[in-house]
């Protein structure tokens, strides 16, 4: 079984560029054996070369690995610091600001940073890239319609002002689509935008193996413009943020040094 694991991992790596030995083996090991034991596959030899006759399989193994789970301003304190304290850091640096949403998954993110900056700085230049390893995450992000759940953190007067509703559904207005550039991005092997002041990567990191995410934080950090910062998720502290050439600025956010 533990060979059989191996070769499938192997396998995904050249044909996706996704190494799976980069994530907790446990806790991937036993998310994919469920779905492929769901799809009535009894070993990852044979699972794999469906996947490879099948792209629903495929597309489905992908969105598997990766967590779409999102909502508008996550953890909404976070967010009052974004606006009261990093924003106008930054914004005594420059007037232009770039600003990266790595693995966004369903773009809830980036549209929650954009209704952020226009709501609070309206005269404000920026551009968002958003970025994510699903495909069909990235789908949902740039049709940008989403259920009532997702914009449960959301204010009223924001839904009104950045959103149409229609059936229960709320769709995001384009004055919210024209600063945000959706790309696919692999945090684990493809190269990152430079000169960012600010990044914002959020429980994503915990699924990944300490040394993945040592070379994580490495990259995020020269992503980085002097001064710019790293805005990370509840459950992924960096415990030494100095060895990343940062220092923390709040709980959860991290200036480059």
């Amino acid at each position: 079984m533990i060979d059989e694991y191996v070769g499938f991992t192997a396998n995904i790596k050249s044909k996706l560029g996704i190494d799976l030995n980069l994530y907790k083996e446990a806790q991937m090991k036993r998310r994919l054996t469920s779905l492929r034991n769901k799809r009535g596959f009894s070993n990852f030899k044979s699972y794999f070369e469906a996947m490879n006759q099948e792209e629903v399989l495929l597309n489905e193994f992908i969105d598997r690995i990766t967590i779409n789970v999102s909502e508008y301003y996550r953890n909404p304190k976070r967010w009052v610091v974004l606006e009261k304290e990093i924003f106008p850091a930054l914004l005594k640096k420059t007037k232009k600001l770039s600003i990266w949403s790595a693995a966004c998954s369903t773009g809830e993110e980036p549209y929650s940073l954009a209704i952020l900056l226009n709501e609070h700085f309206p005269q404000l230049d920026f551009q968002i890239t958003a970025t994510d390893i699903d495909l069909n995450a990235l789908e949902k992000a740039k049709q940008g319609v989403y259920s009532e759940q997702s914009l449960k953190e959301l204010p009223n007067k924001l839904k009104e002002k950045f959103f149409r509703e229609q059936h229960g559904l709320y769709s995001v207005k384009p004055v919210l689509r024209e600063k945000i550039l959706f790309k696919q991005h692999n945090l684990l092997a493809d190269s990152y935008p430079k000169n960012m002041d600010l990044i914002v990567c959020r429980n994503v990191l915990i699924y990944f193996t300490d040394p993945a995410k040592e070379t994580i934080y490495h990259n995020f950090s020269a992503s980085l413009k002097k001064g710019g910062f790293l805005f990370v998720g509840s459950t992924e502290q960096i415990f030494n943020p100095t060895s990343y050439d940062m220092n923390l600025k709040d709980t959860f956010f991290y200036e480059k040094l």
